[in-house]
């Protein structure tokens, strides 16, 4: 297995919130790989509920998924150490890699990914390593049409393509949520998508 050996230098899309392309993050083996893992444990996606801090299933979430271990084997590992090196934090910040199957009509509708404070069910949550700082998106498949990643309030889309990855932080400079990280996944129009995404936290994640 292979490493992504010909990734290019991050690419600004826009700094409000701070969003980066970073082409060929992954590479097609490795891509293949998380597919072939996660296809026989995908179940439908759920979502953290607002007011419990559980995990439910919600109508704005039409995706399967899975999480792999951390550290589950090398491929995995070398991603989890290629997150950390890309956003200058500690491995043990990140969340364990998840895994989304998007098939026609799938989408998730524009949503936060750090968690609000002011929110009841965000205190259970904080508990496991504090607020949720950046997040990748990486893309293992070409999508034939559809499926973007939107960021609604600057406007701007990122386009799947198998190996690139989508790196943005909630929070600004400063550490606070940055309520322009507002973000979701577009309808599949036509085709399927599969990404890998990853969270890191402000502290080590348990």
């Amino acid at each position: 297995m292979t490493n992504a050996a010909t990734q290019s230098l991050p690419k600004v899309i826009c700094t409000s919130p701070a969003l980066y392309l970073l082409e060929n993050f992954l590479s097609h083996e490795e891509c293949d790989h998380f597919i072939r893992i996660a296809e026989k444990q995908i179940a439908p996606s759920v979502v953290v509920d607002e007011n419990s801090g559980q995990y439910v299933a919600h109508k704005d979430r039409t995706s399967r998924g899975t999480h792999f271990l951390k550290n589950q084997d090398p491929v995995i590992a070398a991603v989890e150490q290629r997150t950390a090196l890309y956003s200058n934090t500690p491995i043990e910040n990140g969340e364990n890699i998840q895994i989304l199957h998007y098939g026609i009509g799938a989408e998730y509708k524009p949503h936060f990914d750090y968690f609000d404070p002011v929110l009841p069910g965000s205190a259970e949550v904080l508990k496991r390593g504090g607020q949720r700082i950046c997040t990748f998106v990486m893309y293992l498949n070409d999508v034939e049409e559809g499926g973007e990643t939107i960021f609604p309030v600057p406007n701007v889309k990122v386009t799947p393509r198998k190996g690139d990855a989508a790196f943005f932080w909630d929070v600004t400079a400063d550490g606070k949520i940055d309520p322009n990280s507002l973000h979701g996944g577009a309808p599949v129009i036509k085709g399927e998508k599969w990404i890998a995404t990853r969270w890191i936290r402000e502290r080590a994640f348990y």
